[in-house]
């Protein structure tokens, strides 16, 4: 699905123009990825947590060249999702 369909498919369930609901995803996708910049962890309770999570040093191999790098600690952001939407997920059939 994508961000297009998504809007589609809210804007039929609910009746509020896409014009509006584009926005509004802008929005929140906008606050979520300040917050992270910012090192704060967005918290939505039924669907999941997104957090930044730091990585710590490490040693990688560069193959081609054969050498070795230093890769330097770093922040990454995940997605833990809540457990209701992993049971939600877990039940799909095919």
């Amino acid at each position: 699905m994508t961000k297009q369909d998504l809007v589609s498919e809210i804007s039929k369930i609910t009746g509020i123009e896409k014009v509006t609901v584009m926005k509004t995803i802008e929005a929140l996708m906008d606050t979520v990825k300040t917050s992270m910049a910012s090192n704060k962890n967005v918290y939505l309770r039924g669907f999941g947590t997104f957090l930044v999570k730091k990585r710590a040093k490490k040693t990688a191999r560069n193959i081609s060249k054969n050498t070795t790098i230093i890769i330097p600690e770093h922040f990454v952001p995940i997605f833990k999702p809540a457990k209701e939407f992993m049971n939600k997920v877990k039940t799909i059939k095919i």
